[in-house]
């Protein structure tokens, strides 16, 4: 899970009360909707969202100080400078949570003792289906859904023991998903009688102090499946909104107990939240809910209850689902730059914006977001500059509204290091590119192929700037010292100058790259303040330097005297230009032996070193350039994958989707060379079809927008049969020659695509 903004409060008419609204009456919520906050419950509920984030980051790094960012709950027109304290992501351990925001045990009532098993359950089922009389069986329901109490007595393991623990709910899980499991197949009447006991319940609980029985009540009742119909929402939403104004505390409590469940059942109360929120907002038949204005706490409530699941999951390790399980496709149909605006405009006050909870809103959407906010400030730049040439009298001229770049081929790097340090100020402008001596208009070709140049040299091993590591297929930053990290920053440049652009790259870095790069999401007004310093972990070197986090973790599952057989202190060794240089892990490391009671402290500051300390000034730099293109709030809709992905594309493939968006040169798509050209391929295992595409594309990753982003075209070539198929990937054109068989064009298209240079590795 990933935060940005505190989330919006609720309306004063939403507060607990002596008595919910009528459940059952379409206007029964305030038409004011999110207008207006409260003061008191929600103030803290994003915050404590937010500390989940680097939980498992966290685990590795207890001793490390972490510090709580107070939200800024100012209304601001004009927004405010991009520095650390505007709408900053907060990295919060639960370890490091203040007291008043951790889970207390509150005093629970004296439940009664109801003595049915799961098998007696079972044993009553079977006989009401031989025999026709349910009146056990109604019974049953019509007592367990009375009340909370009769809920925690039915399911609760050990009813009136006390256990002070937050991990175990202490529910009879296999019993409660047998009732849930055989609710839907019993009658109507049962099945009424379990909602109106619902209802009764909710309006029982609506006010007052929680206990941990009544969290664990909310826990029970959100897995009911009889809220995946449409005619059980408005009972659903009230539901919703009580759990989403509970306590940080109760919040604690529930999302411990969501990230114990089945990955089944997890991925349904998801799909059920994500199918509420949908409808809501375009409802199949709309005469089925109260009017939108008049009940907007439904959307809201809805996607703070999916915050707390998107915290569960990021604890668990794997998560239970993929991260992109919580998108909302619904969300790319809505006026995302008018949710966007409003995030910016409100900040971390009360109006509730999807911007808040950037899990919900997929990678396609936000690209639209990070792109339509990128064209908003090239016109913004571009404008500023044509009124500062009218302004001195001087001529404008079309060039000023672009970022024109003039290099040598033969001076690459050093050509563009200089024109994007001369331009620093217009490096937010449409980005033009010319070769000197070159004629040519660029019209993406020659923008597409200074980037793929540029990565190939920079990245080549004897440049020295990056290591690959082999293993892992990745590159690394070199930890070598030097006088100048001018290139590195034109690396950072390059890659959000990409992103900027919408400019997929052919780069090879781990996850733990995007994870500093967000570290923090802007830039921090204070220029003394570190940046690109991220929690890291043994997954994260496991994703660079597999072979050492394999032995780090020998380490620290070794059972014989640690001491003793290595003979290790907290000191590392490096090779610098041939040189071994050697550094303290902390103060007097070389005299401090590893043994086995700070192994653990031993493994994670190397780690620590490794990924943060010894390339801090290469990282930095690194840091600073990419930020000087993408210095936007909208970075902080993004985590790390997303951000890898706008970068570099998706690892994803589908060949239909690219036969369908292909265009043809000089071919038609029922011409024999196509159509043996796509049985050939359709045919290929996934290994060739994406050395395919990097052959014809340059990188062998899809653009966010899909297949048909890449404009994927075949021409036809006018040279021999006997001649293999060439690319220019500039364009993302193929010419093929016309073959006369499926085999020869099988062979000749095998060869050239698996003996090609690519870019960005070795």
């Amino acid at each position: 899970m990933y935060d940005s903004t505190p989330v919006c409060q609720m309306d004063e008419e939403e507060r607990p009360r002596d008595k919910l609204p009528p459940i059952l009456c379409a206007g029964s919520a305030t038409s004011r909707g999110m207008d207006r906050g409260a003061k008191g419950q929600f103030s803290t509920f994003s915050n404590f969202i937010s500390t989940i984030n680097q939980k498992k980051e966290a685990a590795g790094n207890r001793n490390s100080p972490t510090q709580m960012v107070l939200p800024n709950n100012k209304n601001v027109r004009d927004l405010p400078p991009i520095c650390l304290d505007v709408r900053q992501k907060q990295c919060i351990s639960i370890d490091t949570l203040p007291p008043e925001m951790k889970a207390s045990i509150l005093p629970e009532p004296q439940i009664p003792i109801r003595n049915k098993t799961l098998k007696d359950f079972q044993v009553d089922l079977e006989k009401a289906k031989l025999t026709g009389e349910w009146r056990t069986v109604h019974e049953f329901y019509l007592t367990t859904f009375d009340s909370f109490l009769e809920l925690n007595a039915t399911f609760k393991r050990d009813v009136n023991s006390f256990v002070n623990t937050i991990e175990d709910s202490r529910i009879n899980t296999k019993f409660l998903n047998a009732v849930y499991d055989t609710l839907l197949s019993t009658s109507q009447d049962i099945q009424k009688i379990v909602l109106k006991r619902i209802i009764n319940s909710l309006l029982r609980e609506w006010k007052g102090p929680r206990t941990k029985d009544d969290v664990r009540a909310y826990f029970i009742l959100t897995q009911n499946p009889q809220f995946s119909s449409t005619s059980t929402y408005v009972i659903y939403a009230h539901l919703l909104r009580q759990i989403a104004t509970l306590s940080d505390a109760d919040h604690h409590f529930l999302i411990h107990w969501f990230k114990k469940m089945s990955q089944k059942r997890f991925k349904q109360l998801v799909d059920r939240l994500l199918q509420f929120i949908s409808l809501r907002l375009f409802p199949a038949k709309p005469e089925e809910f109260p009017p939108l204005a008049k009940c907007t706490w439904w959307i809201s409530s809805a996607t703070k209850v999916l915050a707390l699941l998107d915290a569960a999951n990021t604890l668990c390790n794997p998560p239970l689902i993929p991260y992109t399980d919580f998108y909302n496709s619904t969300l790319d149909h809505i006026d995302l730059m008018e949710e966007y605006q409003t995030w910016q405009f409100y900040g971390n006050s009360h109006r509730f914006s999807f911007c808040q909870f950037p899990f919900i809103i997929s990678i396609a959407a936000k690209k639209v977001i990070i792109q339509r906010d990128s064209e908003q400030q090239m016109i913004s730049i571009a404008r500023q500059s044509l009124v500062d040439k009218v302004s001195r009298r001087q001529k404008p001229d079309m060039n000023m509204l672009f970022l024109n770049i003039k290099v040598r081929r033969l001076q690459l790097v050093s050509d563009s290091l200089d024109e994007l340090t001369r331009k620093r100020a217009d490096l937010k402008k449409k980005l033009k590119v010319t070769f000197v001596g070159e004629a040519g208009l660029d019209m993406g070709g020659l923008t597409k192929e200074w980037f793929l140049l540029l990565i190939r040299q920079i990245f080549h091993p004897d440049y020295g700037m990056f290591t690959y590591h082999k293993d892992s297929n990745c590159h690394w930053f070199s930890s070598f010292k030097c006088d100048n990290y001018s290139e590195f920053r034109l690396v950072g440049t390059l890659m959000g100058l990409a992103v900027y652009n919408s400019i997929t790259l052919d780069i090879r870095f781990p996850k733990c790259c995007y994870k500093k790069l967000l570290s923090p999401p802007v830039v921090p007004c204070d220029q003394n303040m570190p940046v690109g310093i991220a929690p890291v972990t043994l997954d994260d070197l496991y994703q660079i330097m597999p072979e050492l986090a394999h032995g780090l973790n020998e380490l620290l599952s070794y059972d014989g005297n640690v001491e003793e057989d290595f003979f290790s202190t907290f000191q590392v060794f490096q090779e610098e230009f041939g040189t071994i240089k050697s550094y303290n892990l902390k103060l007097g490391g070389d005299k401090i032996p590893v043994t086995n009671q700070n192994r653990k402290e031993y493994v994670q500051l190397y780690i620590d070193f490794l990924l943060n300390k010894s390339i801090y000034k290469q990282f930095s730099a690194f840091y600073y350039g990419f930020h000087s293109v993408c210095a936007s709030n909208a970075l902080m809709l993004l985590c790390p994958e997303e951000v890898e992905i706008l970068v570099c594309g998706s690892p994803e493939l589908d060949v239909h989707a690219l036969q369908r968006s292909t265009q043809y040169g000089g071919y038609l798509k029922t011409d024999v060379t196509v159509r043996y050209f796509w049985d050939v391929v359709l045919g290929f295992p996934l290994e060739l079809q994406k050395k395919l595409l990097h052959f014809a594309t340059g990188s062998d990753r899809v653009p966010v927008g899909g297949m048909a982003d890449l404009n994927f075209k075949i021409s036809k070539s006018e040279t021999p049969t006997n001649w293999l198929p060439i690319a220019h990937t500039c364009f993302n054109q193929l010419c093929l020659p016309p073959y006369k068989t499926k085999k020869e064009l099988k062979q000749k298209l095998t060869i050239a695509i698996s003996n090609a240079e690519g870019f960005g590795l070795q």
